[in-house]
């Protein structure tokens, strides 16, 4: 399983970032997968859900701002967010539920 997680960087708070994750070595359409999100000093936590069938489903902190989906380019998963606010700024991965493989992840940095 490979995952490879792009689109990070550094905006203002406010600003608008669309990361991507694209997915090798599985059957793509058959995955739950997920975003989630690791700040300096604090634990990882999950961001956003998208099932196999494409059904979101988002943690509170994000809901509103943050949408998942998977019908792009094939074997990729990406994460719209909007309305950024400082304290999104953390390293953000994606993942397949049913695999306990994590890609390097992208650098999410929101400016006040």
């Amino acid at each position: 399983v490979q995952l490879q997680a792009s689109g990070g960087g550094l905006v203002q708070a406010g600003g608008s970032l669309t990361l991507s994750c694209v997915v090798s070595g599985i059957t793509f359409s058959a995955q739950t997968m997920d975003w989630l999100r690791q700040a300096p000093g604090k634990q990882r936590e999950s961001v956003a859900t998208i099932t196999s069938g494409g059904i979101p489903t988002y943690a509170d902190s994000v809901k509103g701002r943050f949408t998942i989906s998977r019908d792009g380019a094939p074997n990729t998963v990406y994460l719209q967010m909007n309305g950024l606010k400082p304290e999104d700024t953390a390293r953000y991965y994606c993942k397949a539920r049913r695999y306990a493989v994590w890609g390097q992840g992208t650098q999410v940095t929101v400016s006040s």
